[in-house]
């Protein structure tokens, strides 16, 4: 055997017993005539010792080992004299009378370490040797609890977990598909998919009933701090359910995971409805783990004042930020930077600092009277030593979107979005429809599959804008961490979406053909719910990146860094492929 114990088991009950070990090398000292060495595996770490003066050969070879060498040793559990508190193993030491260099190593390019000298790109590119590092080996511990726990629960619930392809037709309305070209079929493509969206509201018209998958996804888009290339979903589906039924269901898994992974007890969580969302917080994923809602303010100022950005602006939003009238100008025009970065994109920003004496002070002083600023003090809430800050513009969603990064960024500031602290909800009532400047046409807001709400049905031909959806998403912290809605299972409610979209019937019929007729033998009604499993796990772990609970994630350009790839493929492949590759300048 390599080993009769891991680096993390023994202890002082275990003194005397002989044991060999296996492991790395994490450090090692020389003190007079004695060589100590932490040896380190996933368990844990214990202290070997080589004494001089017993075997001066076998502390020689000890003295050669190297960081991360793979060693085996064979020794004699002892209490330790000086115990280290902070390791578990702390109590005891391994009296080492045999070595074994298993695999020496070179040199690593940053420290095996919790703190650690290696940059981000270093240790992507030696991301075999950072999941060594006990912090970044204990997200995917976490992610493997999690997902156990899912399975389980999902079990008790009469779920059948079924595989779905990854190879299948591409589906443009949504992402962008990353694509594979066919050998076998000169000139066609598969596309990897987005989600199973498809495949599983099939599982639902085969008669499965409840089905679930912890599914490879795959988006080719821009990236960001919760967004990669390739991404894992906890994929659900259910047959004869409504909106509740699955919000209920969900929402009891979702209690079991806090509950059991961080010991929280979740209450029951609040519905809130899309609109509400946006006139409160901006966003369809608001943060409730502090206040600073938007109180509006059009009417307050309405007529009473000579300032033409208000008295032109369709929305003027406002939030109160407790204790922060002492913002100096340099903080103020930090403030306003910000909002003007493109990414946010605001003209400008407007301050009302109402001081501890009672003095106000503001960047609209000149256009209003002191008795105006005053009525603001009360619509907003604020008092004596608070701050005011208020954006305003032509779109009152844009504005509130851009109101809510400011809420954000103040919510950091003051140190009030605490990562041990979690406020989650459900977000009901999407619209069916958003529009794209991009492609100048409504787009679905979730999928072209998504149920209307029954009661809006009648809009569809007029006014499909104010179509509401059936969907639903489980928010956590500011993230969306899940999303799902009820499934259009008639075949002309479904005709009439693809309408609406701008499908051909011809378009329709090539891309959802099997769809639809599948829908024309006996389809049941059904809905659905995916959690984005990388940012469950982030959330959980505290982490304020999905890459750092994935294994071998991409960076911000999409590429694996340590694998080099994407790479060019041999000219041969492209043959094969009948593919010629000619890059546009």
């Amino acid at each position: 055997m390599y080993r009769t114990n891991t680096c993390g088991e023994l202890r002082l009950s275990d003194a005397g017993k002989e044991v060999t070990l296996a492991g790395w090398v994490q450090r090692s000292r020389k003190m007079g005539g004695m060589t100590f060495v932490d040896l380190r595996d996933r368990y844990g770490i214990t202290q070997l010792v080589f004494n001089e003066a017993e075997d001066a050969d076998l502390c020689d070879r000890a003295n050669k080992l190297g960081r991360e060498y793979c060693i085996q040793v064979k020794g004699v559990v002892s209490e330790r004299q000086s115990k280290n508190d902070k390791l578990p193993t702390g109590d005891i030491e391994i009296i080492a009378k045999e070595l074994i260099v298993l695999s020496p190593s070179l040199t690593p390019p940053f420290t095996i370490e919790d703190v650690t000298d290696g940059g981000d790109d270093l240790r992507m590119k030696y991301r075999y040797l950072d999941l060594r590092r006990p912090s970044v080996r204990k997200n995917l511990e976490l992610r493997h609890r999690m997902t156990i726990l899912i399975r389980n629960f999902l079990d008790s619930k009469q779920f059948i977990e079924v595989e779905t392809p990854v190879l299948i037709g591409s589906t443009p309305e949504g992402a962008r598909d990353f694509v594979v070209p066919s050998r076998m079929n000169p000139g066609q493509f598969y596309a990897l998919p987005q989600s199973p969206q498809t495949l599983k509201q099939l599982l639902m018209v085969a008669g499965f009933d409840r089905y679930f998958q912890i599914a490879k996804c795959f988006r080719d888009e821009d990236l960001r701090a919760d967004r990669q290339p390739e991404f894992t979903q906890v994929d659900c589906e259910m047959s004869f359910v409504d909106q509740d039924d699955v919000i209920n269901l969900f929402e009891e898994m979702c209690r079991m995971l806090f509950r059991e992974i961080r010991g929280v007890e979740l209450p029951k969580l609040q519905q809130m409805t899309w609109k509400e969302a946006m006139r409160r917080f901006g966003s369809d994923k608001p943060d409730l783990r502090f206040g600073m809602e938007f109180v509006e303010l059009k009417d307050a100022f309405n007529g009473k004042g000579d300032f033409s950005v208000f008295n032109e602006a369709k929305y003027i939003g406002g939030i109160c930020v407790p204790g922060c009238a002492n913002y100096s100008r340099k903080q103020l025009t930090e403030l306003t930077d910000f909002v003007k970065k493109p990414q946010i994109g605001a003209k400008g920003l407007v301050y009302i600092k109402y001081n501890a004496d009672g003095t106000v002070k503001s960047s609209i002083n000149k256009f209003y009277s002191p008795e105006v600023l005053q009525e603001i003090k009360q619509v907003m809430g604020a008092k004596d030593g608070d701050l005011v800050l208020i954006l305003s513009g032509d779109n009152a969603n844009k504005t509130r979107i851009q109101l809510c990064s400011l809420r954000l960024e103040m919510g950091d500031r003051l140190g009030l979005r605490d990562k041990n602290v979690f406020k989650c909800l459900w977000i009901i009532d999407f619209p069916l429809f958003e529009w794209s400047d991009e492609e100048q046409r409504l787009m679905a807001t979730h999928h072209p599959f998504t149920m209307p709400n029954p009661d809006d049905i009648p809009l569809l031909d007029e006014h499909p804008e104010q179509v509401r959806a059936k969907a639903y998403d489980f928010v956590c912290n500011g993230i969306e961490v899940g999303g799902g809605s009820l499934r259009i299972h008639d075949t002309k409610l479904q005709e009439k979406m693809f309408e609406v979209l701008g499908f051909t019937p011809e378009r329709a019929e090539a891309q959802f053909g099997f769809l639809m007729n599948a829908f024309k033998y006996g389809a049941p009604p059904h809905a659905g719910l995916a959690f984005g499993l990388d940012r469950f796990v982030s959330i959980l772990a505290g982490l304020d990146s999905i890459r750092d609970c994935i294994a071998f994630p991409k960076n911000n350009s999409g590429r694996d860094v340590m694998l080099d790839a994407p790479s060019e493929l041999e000219p041969k492949q492209l043959e094969e492929l009948h593919l010629k590759v000619e890059v546009k300048k």
